[in-house]
């Protein structure tokens, strides 16, 4: 649970890196509770209610997913740009899973290993 309080602390810092362990808590928690935000209200016959919560949950979550994206390919050694990927089908989606899932780069021009201090922890 930290590592996704944690995306929400820093949402707009691009800076640094993101380990895979990171990226994949948030982008778990973040689905797992849009999920519940579309299907809980619709058991529950109130769509409306619950179409209202997931805009506004969605809305709120898209920068830190965004901010925690650029840093998770920073921490391969990729610049945040390479997220234009996701605008060419299909090919652009596998390259990103490829890469999102890669494991952390020693020391790079974004900072230190995070591995190495959360070892160390």
């Amino acid at each position: 649970m930290n590592y996704y309080t944690d995306a929400f602390k820093h949402y707009a810092d691009c800076h640094g890196r993101a380990t895979r362990s990171h990226y994949w808590f948030f982008t778990l928690i973040n689905f797992l509770v849009l999920m519940f935000l579309l299907f809980v209200p619709a058991l529950m016959g109130a769509q409306d209610i619950g179409a209202i919560l997931y805009v506004i949950y969605g809305l709120s979550a898209t920068i830190p997913a965004f901010a925690v994206s650029v840093r998770r390919l920073q921490d391969i050694g990729k610049s945040g740009w390479f997220l234009l990927l996701y605008l060419i089908p299909l090919i652009g989606a596998i390259v990103l899973l490829v890469w999102l899932c890669r494991d952390s780069d020693s020391d790079n021009q974004y900072g230190p290993n995070p591995k190495a201090s959360e070892m160390k922890s």
